[in-house]
């Protein structure tokens, strides 16, 4: 498939519904490039206009960019490629938009409740909810929809049991992620004139939600949250609220999507099924990787340079913005071979599936692979042949890699 450099405008939503085959030529041509591209940024009717970003695309950059947050920040913004207002960051102004020392902080107090040994005692509660899932799968029959009969059930009940929310308030919780990570699908966001209301909107309803679980108390993530102590500070109400909606958010959104492409992937490659069959414990967790490097649910995060600054031969100006491709940087032909092909006994690496190295490396990337390691170890077990039929629909977003829905047969 031949494409040129004229034909790719990252910045216009109708380049992320070209088919897959088409996108990844085109990220091809960009790697191939002497330097970064710059691109104009999309316009938002809440936004004002900017000045553009490099993509940076190339598995290398991504890489060395990650390991100096001094230079590339987070402090103006990691999920919008424009300068959002004061309002937004009222609700979304997580650590994910800090830099150290202030991320640093927040993450200490959050990041006890996601280590491995933490996420090992929750080993039980995820286990026996795939059990319970897979059980309802085969009694509803083939040809559902596996988005919301398996995929998003997992990972949205066990972060919500990990916040204290009740099942009473996970369509709710649903619905809200649903929407900020939207990307402005019409699906969700109809209006593009309501989109901030819709947003803001979005995160009001989970705030208000935090504000309710703090008062509730009881032995949660929430509540360890609101009392955690960290060299004589506690988090504000505002800081609390935002990390919330992080952590329900990213908890329930990227993992839902790594298990729908999953599925897809298995289903479209026979011989890699096969291979994962004949010893199931043993290729998960390659298999599981090689997921998550082709998924890349994140598809970007966005930078800022604090200074000039001159990396792999391209000199970068103070104030510039930068895109980092996940997506792109996942599927380099200098890092691994044959880079589209799905193969869950590859070797090369590491990918960027969770963000590159560094302070904002994915702080659930262990409770990730243990829901998605568990739900397909209980899907293969008892479903050996569920498969995804047809193509799947597809989020309409150029930060999201998301799968709206795709049926399913077994």
């Amino acid at each position: 498939m031949t494409v040129s450099l004229a034909d790719i405008d990252l910045s216009d939503i109708s380049f992320w519904e070209r088919p897959m085959a088409e996108r990844e030529a085109a990220f091809a041509v960009l790697r191939a490039q002497p330097g970064p591209v710059l691109f104009t940024e999309p316009e938002i009717p809440f936004a004002p206009p900017g000045t553009g970003y490099y993509a940076l695309v190339r598995h290398a950059d991504i890489i060395e960019a990650s390991r100096h947050p001094d230079v590339f920040s987070s402090g103006r913004g990691a999920t919008s490629i424009q300068d959002l207002g004061p309002e937004f960051g009222e609700y979304f102004g997580s650590m994910i938009n800090m830099d150290d020392p202030r991320h640093a902080r927040l993450r200490r107090i959050v990041s006890r409740a996601f280590t491995p040994k933490m996420i090992k005692q929750f080993e039980v509660d995820v286990e026996a909810a795939a059990v319970r899932i897979v059980d309802e799968l085969i009694a509803k029959g083939p040809g559902c929809d596996f988005v919301t009969e398996v995929a998003a059930k997992l990972p949205l009940k066990i972060i919500c049991d990990m916040m204290g929310i009740g099942p009473e308030h996970y369509q709710a919780v649903f619905d809200a992620t649903s929407v900020i990570l939207s990307g402005g699908d019409p699906e969700f966001i109809a209006d593009v004139s309501r989109a901030a209301e819709l947003l803001l909107g979005a995160g009001q309803g989970l705030q208000d939600l935090v504000v309710s679980l703090a008062a509730e108390g009881g032995d949660n993530l929430t509540t360890a949250l609101t009392s955690a102590n960290i060299d004589g500070e506690k988090l504000t109400m505002q800081e609390l609220g935002s990390f919330f909606i992080l952590l329900v958010v990213a908890g329930n959104e990227t993992t839902r999507n790594a298990i729908s492409h999953g599925l897809h992937l298995f289903s479209e490659n026979p011989g890699q099924r096969a291979l994962l069959l004949e010893d199931l414990d043993g290729r998960l967790p390659g298999a599981v990787e090689e997921v998550v490097r082709l998924a890349s649910p994140v598809a970007w995060m966005r930078r800022s340079l604090t200074r000039d600054h001159e990396m792999n031969g391209h000199r970068y100006r103070e104030g510039e913005k930068v895109l980092l491709y996940y997506w792109a940087a996942n599927r380099d032909e200098s890092v691994f071979t044959d880079p589209h092909r799905f193969d869950i006994r590859r070797t090369e690496g590491p990918h960027v599936g969770f963000g590159g190295p560094g302070p904002h490396f994915c702080l659930g990337a262990h409770l990730a692979r243990r829901e998605i390691t568990v739900m397909f170890r209980e899907l293969f077990t008892r479903l050996p042949d569920i498969r995804s039929v047809g193509e799947p629909d597809r989020l309409r977003s150029s930060f999201i890699n998301g799968i709206k829905r795709v049926r399913c047969t077994f």
